[in-house]
């Protein structure tokens, strides 16, 4: 399956640029495909000669470099995720060995207990060392990974814990459920994938509203399942639809249809996508939330949720049957962070600026920066797109 010739003509001989944060070189572009493949390995690249072994980063402080976190941190699997797929992508040995390196620095990583985010952190590291390299030790590692997410897992709820005290789930928490799924493929047994859809279905019961858009954080009674709450923690209100939260549901629910093949998931993705589709302003980029009053001050967008969302959809669109819905999108998002938000001609350690980490935080940095994240699903938009094509 290809995506529209007219895609193709433009990803490959349209010219891109962004004329902000400019540096001593102002004039270089983006012309190909290949040109945006080597210029996300170049970064890469860079990088390793910034980022000490068994520090991860997690977003930049503004338009400069990495700031680090240690392997405990949610997004500690990103960017060896990043390496694995700049492997894939191009095949050399010394990220091959770089991303190995920062993998097994996660390895203690898979008896934690502490949030819902090791499936982010494992199989975004070890399920790629394990799909390119194929070593049983990685295997067991995402195994026990797997293990240790479950214990999270509460049978009155019927959902994964995200955060610690009160019973809270987050919408992001769909993205977790995959290792889930894996296990169950890979030596575990049948309840890693009841829990995941059980998870599922009370996601699709409790955070998704009729519109189509999500709650991002659903407070329950730990011990009767009743919902005490709905509410927002990165979001503009209660009531809004945080962005990225939007962007993790089409992921998430796209990834669950993948597993189960059970129609309803594929219909809650689609939902959510319609949602988000509609909300986005004239870039294809969203703001960091989709209903952000114009009279707000942080007119910010987050380009790591559009990356999100590319990358699920060059999924999505293989489980429906007029492509063209999503392939005209695709190009249109792509088109946008190749002119306005790929770090070319800018100083700063990542790939895709103009991410929104929380906007509500009082840290200036987490409004308008790169995030790892962001970056990860950007390569993986790539690869999808190879494979595709």
């Amino acid at each position: 399956m290809k995506i529209t010739t007219n895609f193709l003509s433009i990803f490959f001989i349209a010219f891109f640029f962004i004329s902000c944060e400019s540096t001593n070189s102002p004039d270089k572009q983006i012309s190909t495909y290949e040109d945006a493949v080597n210029f996300s390995i170049s970064k890469l690249n860079t990088s390793l000669n910034e980022v000490p072994q068994l520090k991860y980063p997690i977003r930049t402080k503004g338009f400069g470099e990495w700031e680090l976190t240690e392997s405990s941190a949610w997004t500690s699997g990103f960017y060896p995720g990043c390496l694995w797929y700049a492997n894939q992508l191009v095949k050399d040995k010394n990220l091959e060995k770089q991303a190995l390196q920062f993998t097994e620095g996660l390895e203690d990583q898979q008896f934690n207990t502490n949030h819902h985010d090791i499936g982010f952190m494992m199989l975004n590291s070890y399920g790629h060392a394990f799909e390119q390299i194929g070593n049983d030790k990685y295997k067991n590692i995402l195994l026990q990974s797997a293990n240790s997410l479950s214990t999270r897992f509460n049978k009155n709820v019927g959902c994964i814990q995200s955060w610690n005290g009160d019973f809270q789930v987050i919408i992001d928490n769909m993205m977790n459920l995959e290792l889930l799924f894996w296990a169950s493929k890979n030596g575990g047994d049948q309840t890693f994938y009841d829990i995941a859809v059980s998870h599922a279905d009370k996601t699709i019961e409790n955070h998704l509203r009729k519109d189509g858009s999500l709650f991002h954080v659903v407070v329950y009674d730990a011990n009767t399942g009743e919902v005490l709450q709905r509410k927002t923690h990165q979001g503009y209100s209660d009531s809004s639809a945080w962005a990225r939260g939007q962007a993790w549901g089409i992921y998430g629910f796209t990834m669950t249809f993948r597993e189960t093949n059970d129609k309803k998931y594929l219909d809650a993705a689609e939902k959510i996508a319609e949602y988000f589709i509609n909300h986005l302003p004239s870039d294809y980029v969203p703001y960091w939330d989709l209903n952000l009053p114009e009279n707000d001050d942080r007119q910010y967008k987050d380009a790591s949720a559009a990356t999100i969302a590319l990358s699920a959809f060059l999924e999505l669109r293989n489980y429906i049957e007029n492509t063209s819905k999503y392939d005209d999108l695709i190009e249109i998002i792509f088109n946008s962070l190749f002119s306005d938000y790929i770090s070319v001609n800018t100083n700063t350690s990542g790939i895709i600026n103009h991410c929104a980490y929380n906007c509500n935080s009082k840290n200036p940095y987490d409004w308008d920066a790169s995030t790892i994240w962001g970056d990860y699903y950007f390569l993986e938009a790539l690869v999808r797109y190879k494979q595709l094509n």
